[in-house]
């Protein structure tokens, strides 16, 4: 063991990372939508992280960093499924209501957008993960997905707007 470069001890790195693990997480489950998967990436990217402590202190924002290492690992994931034609089937969050019924009887609106949201395309799925759900600001999101603040408001802009939508058919539905 090198005597002369500053090692970060387990107990530090557990007070760092327990500040961020759970946004690792729920970015992990948006993308690969089931809790054992996104368990698996998180505990993953933690690992990568503590085999990697002593470069932490080369990292202007370690958060920033790891939510980074989750999305690319996700998005490898995900690849890694569709070259076995694996697809995706956002089931998962279906199969917990086993009916129509039970379905159209929901009335958590914050339901209904995690289903919206599974619709939008990846990039404005991601976007309101990280700006709406995590409280990123726009250059944060720009950050992490590699785009800039302009595409970051656009999407932003376009997702919201779909929510939207999609919210007010689904309560008129209702209504008429």
């Amino acid at each position: 063991m090198n005597n002369h470069q500053p090692i970060m001890k387990e107990r530090a790195f557990i007070i760092l990372t327990n500040g961020f693990k759970d946004k690792l997480f729920r970015m992990a489950k948006r993308l690969l939508v089931s809790n054992e998967e996104a368990e698996d990436a998180t505990q993953e990217i933690l690992l990568r992280l503590w085999r990697n402590k002593n470069k932490m202190a080369e990292y202007n924002n370690i958060e920033a960093f790891a939510m980074t290492m989750t999305k690319n690992y996700c998005y490898d994931k995900l690849k890694a499924k569709e070259t076995k034609n694996l697809k995706i089937v956002h089931s998962n969050y279906r199969d917990e209501r086993t009916s129509l019924q039970k379905q159209v009887e929901a009335k958590d609106s914050l339901d209904w957008v995690g289903k919206i949201m599974d619709n939008l395309p990846e990039q404005q799925r991601m976007i309101i993960q990280l700006r709406d759900i995590e409280q990123y600001n726009n250059a944060e999101v720009a950050k992490v997905l590699g785009i800039n603040e302009t595409a970051v408001r656009v999407a932003l802009s376009r997702g919201r707007k779909k929510i939207r939508e999609e919210l007010l058919k689904k309560h008129n539905y209702g209504v008429v």
